[in-house]
């Protein structure tokens, strides 16, 4: 028995590793040291534009969408008890956010969403369509993913390119120090940056006021119109993305840094179809399990849920005790600091490609997927998944 706890201890600390034949795997704990809270942080590039722009462009009330995103971070980390992140779901919220859409769209959207992932895992439905994911293709598109995040990031630093420059350095003379985690600096560098860059925010800080409150019961303010339009706009086309980027690939990466806590494309999309039929009831918006967000909590550091598990508590703290001041609280943080976090985490997504051999053909189908990916992800499963048939079957040649 001490040798099964001690793999599992090493498997949580060190990203996983392969269990011995014949060994019984523990159930692994969460932790909470410092390097648990920098992974926290990971995927805040994503996260607080996404807020942002829900909160003061689709007008959506900061406490329901906060507190909800915190309570999925909890259950997530503390059922997966890895860093199996949680992230708005992209092709929702560019919609929702250029398309001057109510709030209760959105919710609607959230409603029909999580019907239609819960359906999809219980019966198995997408177990076939997983299987057509060979590994050029998961590849491609956790690159193509990569990618894309590395390029964001560059955008967002361009408009302060020597904070982000000097961010960078700092960056990635810490990735690998045991005792100062990047990630704490990186937060300190962008608090300060930012103070000095919008010396407003100062006075605005001050007017930050304590006052608790809980979440509202949204089911009243959804109607039929609102049902439709939510799946007709953006349900039907975030399916694509979500299959791609946050079930086929997050699988594919939460088992190869943890195998001793593998998860199944079944349990990905029931727990996404719990978690979005649940989140619109208390005002919360689409959410789902990105490859790209995990990439960057273990970036900085998380190994376990726990990292998940504190984000979620300052989530649902904030909601609960900050939720009039959040869009104060968020202009602290540089867009050039939010850059550089997502640049790091496309790179940790990106290098997972490393393995894919020396086959042309798994080469090129990888390549080719990956520039699909940067546009799409569904078509480029689907691209992939016909190139890569083509190819094993004879039909094509390279």
């Amino acid at each position: 028995m001490e040798t099964n706890v001690k793999l599992a201890k090493g498997g949580a600390e060190g990203g996983g590793a392969e269990l011995p034949e014949g060994a019984v795997a523990v159930r692994t704990r969460n932790l909470y040291n410092r390097m648990e809270w920098a992974g926290a942080f990971g995927d805040i590039g994503t996260l607080i534009p996404f807020v942002v722009a829900y909160i003061s462009i689709v007008k959506m009330p900061p406490l329901g969408l906060l507190f909800m995103f915190g309570i999925t971070l909890l259950a997530s980390g503390l059922y997966y008890r890895t860093p199996l992140p949680i992230q708005p779901m992209k092709a929702i919220g560019a919609a929702a956010i250029a398309g001057g859409i109510s709030p209760a769209a959105v919710y609607g959207a959230g409603l029909t969403t999580g019907l239609f992932w819960l359906v999809a895992g219980v019966t198995g439905i997408i177990r076939p369509i997983a299987k057509l994911a060979t590994k050029p293709v998961v590849r491609g598109i956790m690159l193509g993913l990569g990618l894309t995040f590395m390029v964001d990031g560059i955008k967002r630093m361009r408009g302060a390119p020597v904070l982000a420059g000097c961010a960078l350095v700092i960056t990635y003379l810490l990735l690998t120090n045991p005792k100062i985690p990047a990630m704490f600096v990186l937060l300190i560098i962008g608090v300060v940056s930012g103070m000095i860059m919008n010396p407003e925010v100062m006075s605005e800080l001050a007017s930050i006021h304590i006052g608790f409150k809980l979440p509202v019961f949204s089911i009243p303010m959804i109607s039929w119109n609102d049902l439709i339009t939510g799946t007709l706009l953006f349900t039907i086309p975030q399916i694509p993305l979500t299959l791609g980027n946050a079930v086929i690939a997050i699988v594919a990466e939460n088992n190869q840094l943890f195998p001793d806590r593998k998860v199944t494309e079944e349990k990905i999309a029931i727990s996404q179809g719990i978690m979005n039929l649940v989140s619109p009831l208390f005002g919360g918006i689409p959410m789902c399990h990105g490859a790209g967000g995990m990439a960057g909590h273990v970036r900085f550091g998380a190994r376990t849920g726990g990292a998940l598990v504190i984000l979620g508590v300052i989530l649902v703290l904030i909601a609960l005790f900050f939720s009039d001041s959040v869009s104060i609280i968020f202009k602290i943080f540089p867009n050039a600091i939010l850059g550089v976090i997502l640049f790091f985490a496309g790179s940790e997504l990106a290098i997972v490609v490393k393995d894919i051999g020396d086959k042309k053909a798994d080469f090129y189908v990888m390549i080719i997927v990956t520039a699909f990916a940067m546009w799409n992800m569904g078509v480029a499963f689907l691209v992939g998944v016909i190139l890569d048939n083509s190819l094993r079957r004879g039909w094509l040649k390279i």
